[in-house]
């Protein structure tokens, strides 16, 4: 049950990290305020990076931090438990609404200086730049299915140093933000947009407005559907 505890505490840093350079960008009276898309997507891409490094130190082999990642691997065979596919989920839902809370305590003092309700909503979850089902949910799947072919091929295609996989993830979830992400924000994790919006709708975040729940299945279902098709993709191209 190790991997329970490394999926926790990856996913919990892969929000302090990357929830954290949301806030640090959007939030009123922060140093880094609008320091823009750019620095949000670097901020993410080392999110990754050192949650895979924490889960994998702390427990969890396979480090993956994201529910659709751990669903592509039940599809290819890599685990062949649905028990373990759902207790990871699990795992990693909390990790990130425990990241959540700890980003909302770092900027404590900023959420009351923040008059824009949908700033403070982007620090814990993705909204659509245009609201857009059909779109919306085209762009999460792509995007997730860009990851999930992604890491496979990081993870097959050479000799690489075990420590270098985590880099090369980061490198990758940052092009998937700067190429993919304007439509939805690029949740490509559920773990990553449902944990973090539970954190929002419980938190007492100073005028926060709607945790915008009716778009919420967009960045679960999106993931999930990316998950399964890349999946079969890889069984049946590679």
């Amino acid at each position: 049950m190790e991997y329970i505890i490394g999926e926790f505490l990856g996913s919990l840093f892969l929000i302090l990290f990357g929830g954290g350079v949301v806030a640090n960008v959007v939030l009123s009276k922060s140093k880094g305020e609008n320091g823009g898309w750019i620095t949000i997507t670097a901020g993410w891409a080392f999110a990754v990076m050192i949650g895979v490094f924490v889960a994998s130190s702390s427990g969890s082999p396979q480090a993956d931090i994201n529910p659709a990642v751990t669903l592509a691997k039940y599809f290819l065979g890599v685990y062949d438990s649905l028990t373990y596919v759902i207790s990871a989920a699990l795992a990693q839902i909390s990790g990130c609404f425990t990241g959540a809370i700890l980003v909302w305590l770092t900027y404590l003092p900023h959420w009351k200086e923040t008059q824009d309700q949908e700033a403070k909503l982007a620090v814990f979850c993705t909204a659509p730049a245009i609201s857009h089902v059909p779109g919306n949910l085209i762009s999460e799947i792509i995007g997730t299915v860009a990851l999930i072919f992604g890491v496979g091929a990081i993870v097959t295609s050479g000799d690489f140093a075990a420590g270098m996989v985590p880099y090369l993830v980061g490198m990758l979830v940052w092009g998937i933000g700067l190429s993919l992400g304007g439509p939805t924000g690029y949740a490509i994790n559920p773990a990553r947009d449902l944990g973090p919006r539970l954190a929002h709708a419980c938190l007492p975040v100073a005028n926060k407005g709607s945790s915008q729940w009716h778009y919420a299945w967009i960045p679960v279902i999106g993931p999930v559907t990316g998950a399964a098709i890349a999946a079969g993709l890889w069984q049946n191209i590679l």
